[in-house]
């Protein structure tokens, strides 16, 4: 009887070194399958002092003849009424339109909250409106069809993920993000072929494009030393430095030439 308890007593030992060795296994998966890095929240935006900011502002100018606008054939599709000039050079006395311009270098490392509000992309005449967006990665881009045919909307990034997806009349807008900074990224309509935009997709608040008059405005700005970059999608770009010390008001021109195309 005594040989039978103690076999008894061995084999139950067993089975308890052998739960246990199990519950350690298990302790260190769920261990090891715990939140990483990479599901962290993303960082605080880093303060700027209102009181101290600053703003930079200027005109972007054409030197010699703007190229004549060229005419797009829109008989494809009856639905398409509207301007059939093209936007690749947009120039009124000098005055360049859909220049992007963005803090280039100078933010060092400092982080950005992703606004809440959406930018908005309209299908009007069978065109983009606007031409040239701006947008800070990770933003939501609304994309919206009031035109009575149907578009494919299809943007061909070189750094963000490639998408293309059709919206027929009276549809509800597309929502769309881009992860990743990249400047002047083109968009087309594989509907319409002369349907084309670009979106910069930057990590800062500190961008603007030029209208009709050749103008721009960044406002907010942290004291210090940066390069504004100034993108046009057939001139270019060209690059300017500027310093800016508490509540400066600066401003920065530039010029592209005619012939650059």
């Amino acid at each position: 009887m005594n040989k039978t308890w103690l076999a008894m007593l061995g084999l139950l030992a067993l089975v308890g070194l052998a739960l246990l060795a199990s519950c350690s296994k298990k302790t260190g998966e769920e261990q090891s399958s715990s939140p990483t890095s990479e599901s962290k929240p993303p960082a605080a935006s880093t303060p700027i002092d209102p009181a101290t900011a600053a703003t930079v502002s200027g005109t972007v100018k054409l030197d010699g003849t703007p190229p004549k606008p060229a005419k797009i054939d829109m008989s494809q599709d009856a639905a398409c009424k509207g301007d059939n000039t093209s936007e690749n050079v947009v120039a009124k006395d000098g005055d360049l339109a859909n220049v992007f311009v963005y803090v280039k270098e100078g933010l060092g490392n400092r982080n950005f909250d992703v606004p809440k509000d959406s930018v908005v992309i309209d299908q009007k005449g069978c065109r983009y409106h606007p031409h040239v967006l701006a947008v800070i990665a990770g933003q939501n881009v609304e994309i919206k069809n009031d035109d009575p045919t149907t578009h494919n909307i299809h943007p061909t990034p070189k750094d963000n993920r490639e998408w293309n997806e059709s919206q027929p009349p009276n549809a509800a807008p597309i929502q769309k993000s881009f992860a990743r900074e990249e400047i002047m990224l083109p968009v087309k309509c594989n509907q319409h072929p002369w349907m084309k935009m670009y979106i910069s997709v930057v990590k800062s608040p500190f961008h603007a494009v030029t209208g009709p008059d050749g103008k721009y405005e960044i406002k907010g700005l942290p004291p210090g030393d940066y390069t504004l970059a100034f993108v046009h999608e057939k001139l270019g770009e060209q690059d300017q430095k500027v310093t800016l010390a508490p509540k400066d008001s600066k401003t920065v021109d530039t010029t592209f030439k005619a012939g650059g195309m």
